[in-house]
């Protein structure tokens, strides 16, 4: 006889959202798992990806055993292992090379967020690799340089909080597909304009989801954003739109961007960089003063060319310049993650990283790979939480790496992805349901825990039982990795510490509050001064001195919200928003708010273009997040193939029907998709929705083969979207 019990989880992936989910167990099996209806923020419902999750927990793919190479690399031939053979070896690989005369540094992780857990994610695997002397890998792949970019302006990554905006009046989703990649805050999106009229405006160059359900959508061309942003910027001054004594009290170098804007970006020069109408222009500039509260969802997809950076810290700077931080429910929002204080340093132990140890950025993997950054060559790879030879830009030159015989490589994953083809040693990796760790969020401020809801298939084995094992063999000190996941966990938290160092967001937070409760919300973010009340089940944990202001949730459960920047108290060095930032200029940066075009353009670049005519963007499928879920059955084959959207006015140049199988292609490399011909793009624009697999693609080869390594100009960042190719009929 059946007996039917659930547990309570935490959506691990690469998603601002970070739900709440149930999982029902049939025994020790899961058969079910659906939302948490008890979560504050993601309500009981999940994207169509993750309500598939049994399916990749129970996948016929799932590696359940330790693996070691047999044939050559990329020939997919292996062996079973056992896994103390298995670390074993790659303990006497590490040792050896940390003894070799390039040391240590010639080994280097590479991870990313394959999950966002805080101790499966970013953990212990930091304390290893700094105890053991390893590289340092910079992790930049994604956001690093609109977190730069905004927090050149704001001071930190704190924003408007998400749960307000079902309380705006203008929201403008500002290269951010929301109603994909962030459903529910689309859902308060939704509620904004379904309740009060809201109007939803998307920036966007392709017609995207969110742009398609949007009031309007304005499609720029490709790393055109800071010029917009800059001409908007002329309007509200020349049109006395601006709130003066916002400026004047809270933000610094307001008299030099208004002289600025108004002398080098009219709405008319603005329109010959960006492709848009100047009246729309005009219209946008006027509505987004005009009706409070407005805020900006800004997200990473424009930050990925040349002047990403730039681009985020400039539209940073249009709530400051129309007083939008006043209202809880207006400015900007790019990530929540800075509102978490979770003590990592404890965790990840920095101080034990040997003095004078490089730091590679991940983005450059094919350099790495290759010999050709500073430092010792690379002569181990280990790879957890990521894929990639599929992830990383200028894809054949990262495969030719490799495929390198002296390149001794572990890959710990859940599934045979395209990097495990390359892989010496291959380590079977736990999902979700089956290891414990603790979770934030860059879309909410709620903290979670995920307990173990079934036991590891077959011999799988989480992130920090394998570091643990190696810093065994390593002979490493038991004090620092004989620790348990939910030790782990008590030291983010705080609990292993004196209670007068605890940030105010985290006061009250504990694991067992967690365990019992659900998800809680943070009490506060210090640095900009947000006070908010948790509605979470239970005591509050916030101190009886904290004063709350604000409006109440239109959902009616009691949650009072605050604007975070209404009276200043920005978290940069002057506590204002720099519209000038000095920082900046320390830099060799321009510090006032500025458009650098891409590097690859037909405007930039017209000798390349006149080989490579069109502007590449590979935004994420729906049916996929980045490279995961591509294994799952039902999502590949609802993404049908890797396909090209491509304007009728491209294609007909070129002799392209729609559904002929195309070539895309530059000086990097090539891919195949199959072309969809319609007015997604604008003329000059294609979008390859990815990231598919190698190995389900045509030719083995998907589109960051064609995609370059070159730097954003702050954080060095990916410039994925600044990238030039042609398309030709394939034959």
């Amino acid at each position: 006889m059946s007996q039917l019990r659930t547990v309570r989880v935490v959506c691990p992936h690469d998603c601002p959202d970070a739900c709440g989910m149930l999982v029902t167990l049939d025994g020790d099996r899961t058969v079910a798992v659906r939302g948490d209806r008890e979560h504050p923020f993601t309500r009981g419902f999940l994207c169509h990806k993750v309500s598939r999750y049994t399916e990749r927990v129970y996948h016929r793919d799932r590696l359940q055993f330790p693996l070691r190479r047999v044939g050559p690399k990329g020939s997919c031939q292996f062996e079973r292992i056992s896994w103390e053979a298995a670390l074993d070896e790659i303990a006497a690989r590490f040792r050896a090379i940390a003894d070799g005369p390039h040391g240590p540094q010639a080994i280097l992780p590479y991870s990313y967020c394959g999950t966002m857990g805080k101790i499966q994610s970013e953990g212990l695997d930091r304390r290893f690799f700094h105890r053991l002397g390893a590289s340092l890998l910079d992790r930049t792949i994604c956001a690093t340089a609109g977190g730069a970019g905004y927090t050149m302006t704001i001071g930190s990554k704190q924003g408007t909080d998400p749960e307000a905006f079902s309380q705006s009046q203008y929201i403008i989703n500002w290269g951010s597909n929301t109603a994909v990649t962030n459903m529910h805050l689309w859902v308060r999106m939704v509620e904004a304009r379904n309740r009060h009229g809201a109007k939803i405006v998307t920036i966007d160059p392709y017609r995207s989801i969110t742009a398609a359900r949007s009031d309007w959508h304005l499609a720029p061309r490709p790393g055109s954003d800071a010029a917009l942003a800059l001409g908007l910027m002329h309007v509200l001054f020349r049109d006395g739109l601006a709130d003066e004594d916002y400026l004047r009290d809270f933000c610094l170098g307001s008299d030099e961007l208004r002289a600025r804007v108004l002398s080098d970006y009219g709405p008319q020069q603005v329109a010959e960089i960006t492709g848009l109408d100047s009246a729309d222009i005009e219209r946008l500039a006027r509505e987004y003063a005009k009706t409070q509260p407005s805020v900006i969802r800004i997200n990473y997809g424009l930050q990925r060319h040349a002047g990403g950076g730039m681009a985020v810290r400039t539209i940073a700077c249009l709530p400051a310049i129309i007083g939008a931080w006043r209202h809880p429910a207006g400015g900007i929002l790019l990530s929540t993650s800075a509102t978490f204080a979770f003590n990592l340093a404890a965790v990840q132990r920095p101080d034990l990283i040997p003095s004078g140890t490089r730091t590679v950025n991940m983005t450059q993997l094919a350099e790495a790979l290759h010999g050709e950054l500073p430092g010792p060559p690379v002569q181990a790879l280990y790879v957890y939480n990521s894929n990639p030879a599929a992830i990383a830009p200028d894809q054949q030159r990262v495969l030719a790496g490799l495929r390198r015989e002296d390149l001794f490589t572990v890959v710990h994953d859940q599934f045979p992805t395209d990097t495990v083809d390359y892989a010496d040693i291959v380590l079977p990796a736990t999902t979700q349901l089956e290891h414990f760790d603790l979770h934030g969020a860059y879309g909410h401020q709620y903290v979670q825990v995920n307990v173990p809801a079934i036991a590891p298939l077959g011999e799988a084995r989480c992130n920090t039982d394998v570091f643990r094992g190696l810093a065994r063999r390593l002979g490493f000190e038991p004090k620092l990795f004989e620790v348990t996941d939910e030790q782990l966990a008590r030291e983010l938290l705080w609990e292993t510490g004196p209670l007068e160092n605890v940030p105010a967001a985290m006061r009250g937070i504990t694991l067992e509050r967690l365990k019992r409760e659900g998800a809680i919300k943070l009490n506060a973010a210090t640095d900009a001064g947000v006070r908010r009340e948790s509605c979470s089940p239970g005591p509050c944990g916030l101190d009886d001195s904290l004063e709350l202001q604000g409006s109440t949730d239109p959902q009616g459960v009691g949650l009072r919200l605050t604007a975070p920047f209404a009276n200043g108290g920005f978290a940069t060095p002057s506590k204002k928003c720099e519209l000038r930032c000095e920082r900046l200029a320390k830099l060799g940066f321009d510090p006032l708010p500025t458009f650098i075009p891409p590097a690859e353009s037909p405007a930039s670049a017209p000798e390349l273009a006149k080989r490579f005519p069109l502007q590449l963007l590979s935004p994420p499928s729906p049916h996929f997040l980045n490279s995961t879920f591509v294994e799952v059955d039902s999502l590949r084959r609802s993404a049908v193939e890797p396909q090209l959207e491509i304007s009728a006015a491209d294609a007909t140049a070129r002799g392209v029907q729609h559904g002929d199988l195309v070539n895309i292609f530059n000086d990097r490399g090539s891919f195949i998709a199959r072309a969809l011909v319609g007015d997604s793009v604008r003329p000059g624009v294609v979008v390859a929705p990815s990231v598919w697999w190698n190995k389900h693609s045509l030719g083995n080869r998907n589109c960051n083969s064609t995609t370059p390594t070159r730097l954003t100009d702050l954080g060095g960042g990916a410039t994925f979207f600044d990238n030039l190719v042609e398309v030709t009929k394939a034959m």
